[in-house]
């Protein structure tokens, strides 16, 4: 089963939309998914990161979850090709995304969307609570991974990896 941890803070205008896309595109793969949308208190700076280990402790209370997905909101696949899987290594799975004219940044950029199975996030220790604001925690999940004997996994640049990305003041829902 897959759990799909979600940071979230003040975004009210991407939620509706992430949620209107990414359900059906979950079920339409067939993916056994339970979504976990983690919410920081909008006072102190934002820590994506742990965000994310809180999302990993909380779901593990409500099943025996296999496979972690840590998705940003502002991110929507662009078809279903790229499936919402974990594998034995750690999988990179937006390098293709339109803030990047859907090329990968770097080579060991793991942002957007980045699933590891239970073992991995283990031996990683999880993200690093040290990072606010913005970056630097998924450079940082990078050397863990690495360091662990890792390596990340990606779709092929392309159809297969896109995704698209709008920032807040951007998003609008269509139809």
């Amino acid at each position: 089963m897959v759990a799909l941890v979600v940071p979230y803070r003040n975004r009210p205008s991407q939620l509706p939309i992430f949620i209107s896309r990414i359900f059906p595109f979950l079920q339409r793969q067939l993916v056994d998914f339970r979504m976990f949308l983690i919410e920081q208190d909008p006072s102190g700076a934002f820590n994506r990161a742990k965000l994310f280990n809180v999302g990993y402790n909380e779901s593990s209370k409500y099943g025996d979850f296999d496979c972690f997905i840590f998705h940003d909101v502002d991110l929507i696949p662009e078809n279903d090709t790229n499936l919402y899987q974990c594998e034995d290594q750690p999988k990179h799975m937006s390098p293709a995304m339109s803030s990047f004219n859907y090329r990968i940044p770097y080579s060991s950029f793991v942002g957007g969307v980045l699933a590891m199975n239970k073992t991995v996030f283990q031996l990683v220790n999880g993200f690093s609570n040290l990072y606010l604001g913005w970056g630097g925690e998924d450079d940082d999940m990078s050397v863990r991974i690495l360091e662990n004997g890792f390596k990340v996994r990606r779709p092929p640049l392309g159809a297969d990896s896109s995704f698209w990305r709008r920032r807040r003041r951007e998003w609008q829902l269509k139809g």
